[in-house]
């Protein structure tokens, strides 16, 4: 990680800047067999305002600019992690699991037993990188994550590939 690299609360003025490092941050996919993810479209403007209205969006920035974020919320008393994406020019030097790091720490805060996210059991930069970190893979479906898991075949992922995940704070 760089030096100057700091965390702090996401502000609305940065929404577009959020979008972009989606949208850059996507084309990791590429050569994967989730390729056709780097040409769907970031986070809708409205669901990153929400999330900075409820605390649920921090951004690492350095050098005054942000270059990756994580977004989560609250499900079932949990925190869930929706997205995290960092600058294809910042990858590989700890700061998703400084991201993440930062989330526990919020849910400790907040009173969050745990981190859950969904991800992709066949992408390596996904699935197996979370259980490095501590996550393990959920058996059974909550309603909560049921729930997430309709959100995102209506949004058309193939969610045959993708695992609910969970981690202890």
């Amino acid at each position: 990680m760089t030096d100057d690299l700091r965390l702090r609360a996401a502000m609305t003025s940065e929404i577009e800047r959020v979008r972009q490092i989606e949208r850059a941050s996507a084309s990791r996919f590429l050569g994967t067999a989730r390729a056709a993810l780097a040409d769907d479209e970031p986070t809708d403007a409205k669901t990153l305002a929400r999330r900075i209205a409820a605390g649920g969006l921090l951004v690492a920035e350095a050098g005054g600019e942000a270059l990756a974020f994580v977004m989560f919320r609250e499900v079932e008393g949990c925190g869930y992690i929706e997205q995290i994406d960092v600058l294809p020019s910042h990858a590989r030097r700890g700061i998703g699991a400084w991201l993440i790091e930062a989330v526990a720490e919020v849910a400790r805060a907040r009173g969050w037993p745990a981190l859950t996210l969904s991800t992709f059991t066949d992408v390596p930069f996904n699935a197996p990188y979370y259980r490095r970190l501590g996550f393990a893979d959920v058996e059974a479906l909550t309603a909560g994550m049921a729930q997430i898991r309709a959100e995102h075949e209506a949004r058309g992922l193939d969610e045959s590939a993708r695992v609910f995940m969970r981690r202890e704070v």
